[in-house]
């Protein structure tokens, strides 16, 4: 789950995605976001429509993912 709330960041399982940075260029996001890998959800692949966009920051994000799962 991506939310906008920033208040939400303060999670050693959450990542911070600033709209300024590189790695977030092309990510389709409008403002500041928090991934967090802590609300994890699945979906069959049929039911993506269309890719918005991408983001360059799967690092922090499998660090998150690894505190979340106890990895």
């Amino acid at each position: 789950m991506i939310t906008s709330n920033m208040a939400r960041a303060a999670h050693p399982s959450r990542v911070i995605v600033r709209v300024e940075g590189q790695a977030t260029a092309g990510s389709g996001l409008l403002m500041d976001s928090v991934i967090m890998t802590d609300n994890l959800a699945t979906i069959h692949d049929s039911e993506i429509d269309r890719v918005i966009g991408a983001l360059g920051v799967m690092a922090e994000v499998d660090a998150a993912l690894r505190t979340t799962l106890a990895l």
